[in-house]
């Protein structure tokens, strides 16, 4: 299983919608790429899918931006990537009727499987992660 770099901006994306959801404000493009290393461009393009997802909301206007729809405890890791990856796991073999029904069967419990974890991962787990990881003292 290899992810895209797509995959990869759009979590950064909505990490970082997540971190300003309780100002209840938009967050301009230019801001997200800026503090996450993004192209403003491919954002862009990556944000219209969110969008198309129901995952973030746009705002026009001098006040505009992004903004997620939903609180980021409502928002699964694995929802994001299914946004703009489709299927996180995929195999020839769910669709190949020579395949061994034991190796089906493997295949299978290695989907559930990493579906069940990216499902398990919130946004708002990600916030508190990074909030921990900024409080720790070194002596």
């Amino acid at each position: 299983m290899k992810l895209s770099v797509k995959s990869d901006y759009a979590v950064r994306a909505v990490l970082a919608l997540a971190r300003r959801h309780s100002s209840d404000t938009s967050t301009r493009v230019e801001t997200i790429a800026a503090e996450y290393g993004i192209p403003p461009n491919y954002l862009v393009q990556i944000l219209i899918e969110l969008k198309t997802g129901g995952l973030v909301r746009s705002q026009r206007g001098k006040t505009g931006g992004y903004r997620l729809v939903r609180p980021p405890a409502e928002i699964s890791f694995g929802e994001v990537l299914r946004c703009v990856h489709g299927p996180l796991f995929d195999s020839p073999a769910f669709s190949d009727p020579t395949c061994p029904p034991e190796l089906r069967q493997c295949w299978n419990r290695l989907r559930d499987a990493v579906e069940g974890e990216a499902a398990s991962i919130n946004f708002q787990q990600l916030i508190e992660a990074g909030s921990e990881k900024d409080r720790m003292f070194y002596i």
